[in-house]
């Protein structure tokens, strides 16, 4: 395994970062697994630069007396068996005290259930499947960014308040990939819009395998079942690939696009430029532009300087996970009682970068996913932040409940 002391060099298979520190004793050991290859290596590769700066932030906090870390990052190339066994080596062979990171949900659940036999804490940072909240949920797994179900309660209440209409059912399609990420996703909208009351019809249900690299036949079948609202949900590579190939058609004319989870990651913006539509509405887990706040201004500049490119919504994650660790070991005093330090994560506070001004993210002690405020809106000409030439505006935002949002019954 290659160890890198100090700063962070992103695109490297495994490397060591520690932080300076005024606490005594051996350094706590973070083991991150995150794809720095591959179609998703770019969520691992703004990760690591947002870790870097989580480190230099502890650092900063001398007089706090936060914990050393080093932190050791595997590239997992998106594999589940792989980032199984990474995980066990980094518990067994490197003793780490803490698993962090992971973008996919079916990776995360293999991590989740090999950290739980070993009784390791996992910090997820960027997963979002509401299964490791519920029914998948063990004693050592915390979750530091949105999950879908809180995205997807979002999603209805925008419905609900932009175009519901009082004289007929909407006429809703949804298409997304084909696993558990986009299940969880489509069954959570369907049940909250009945929760919000909002009466709608089921245009078509679409499921293009992961990393679909030709969406035409979804396509002609969403044009052939027309829709007043069709809901992706897609991210990442599946979701550009899809936009590029549909406005080459009149979908983004006949219907309404939305995307409420990871349709307005900046990655996407930057890689469309001029051809990214607009009028599609949108949200991000972090989005460069919103909150309007120094702290979040501050968090994409610096990362800027570091990379230069600006973040996608994983590296806010990441840097949330990082934060998380200090705080909890700093709270339990060590990592001598890991009943301290659960009940430590369990009762977290963290101020980060997407917290509008009076509020800070929290975590629900029961479902172990932390609360934090949705910004939903729609695509606009905004040059601000380049290579992107549209971002989101005409914000809609949306507060979480002081409880994990549930569902009542069954969506179907």
């Amino acid at each position: 395994m290659k160890r890198i002391q100090g700063l962070c060099l992103a695109g490297c298979a495994a490397l060591s970062i520690a932080s300076q520190s005024v606490a005594q004793g051996q350094p706590v050991k973070v083991g991150c697994l995150y794809p720095l290859t591959g179609p998703a290596g770019l969520f691992g590769r703004d990760s690591s630069v947002a870790i870097q700066m989580a480190l230099v932030h502890i650092r900063s906090q001398k007089p706090a007396g936060y914990p050393e870390l080093e932190v050791i990052i595997e590239d997992t190339r998106s594999k589940s068996l792989r980032s199984e066994q990474i995980a066990r080596r980094l518990i067994e062979e490197e003793k780490v005290d803490f698993l962090c990171g992971v973008v996919s949900s079916s990776v995360a659940r293999a991590v989740s259930a090999e950290a739980a036999r070993h009784e390791t804490f996992f910090i997820g940072t960027d997963h979002a499947s509401p299964t490791l909240t519920t029914e998948a949920l063990n004693p050592y797994y915390f979750r530091m960014s949105n999950g879908t179900r809180q995205s997807m309660l979002a999603g209805a209440k925008y419905i609900r308040e932009s175009y519901q209409n009082p004289d007929k059912p909407l006429s809703i399609a949804f298409i997304g990939p084909d696993y558990e990420y986009g299940y969880q996703a489509w069954d959570d909208l369907r049940e909250f819009l009945r929760q919000e009351g909002v009466k709608f019809e089921i245009a078509g249900e679409y499921w293009p395998r992961l990393f679909e690299t030709d969406y035409s036949i979804y396509i002609q079948q969403l044009l052939d079942s027309p829709a007043d609202i069709v809901v992706n949900g897609h991210w990442g590579l599946d979701l550009l690939t899809f936009v590029k190939q549909a406005r080459l058609s009149t979908l983004f004319e006949s219907t309404q696009f939305m995307n409420f989870d990871a349709g307005g990651n900046f990655e996407i913006l930057a890689e469309l430029g001029n051809d990214m539509p607009l009028g599609l509405v949108l949200s991000a887990r972090h989005h460069v532009n919103w909150p309007p706040t120094d702290a979040n201004r501050t968090f994409v500049d610096e990362f800027y300087e570091i990379a230069g490119r600006y973040p996608s919504y994983a590296a806010q994650g990441a840097y949330a996970g990082i934060l998380a660790i200090a705080e909890a070991v700093k709270e339990a005093s060590g990592m001598s009682d890991k009943e301290a330090i659960r009940t430590a994560l369990e009762n977290l506070s963290l101020s980060l970068p997407e917290d509008p001004d009076g509020f800070s993210s929290v975590m629900d002690p029961t479902s172990h996913q932390l609360l934090q405020v949705q910004a939903i809106g729609k695509t606009i000409f905004n040059k601000t932040y380049k290579p992107a030439s549209v971002l989101i505006g005409e914000w809609s935002i949306y507060y979480p409940p002081q409880t994990w949002p549930t569902l009542d019954s069954n969506p179907d």
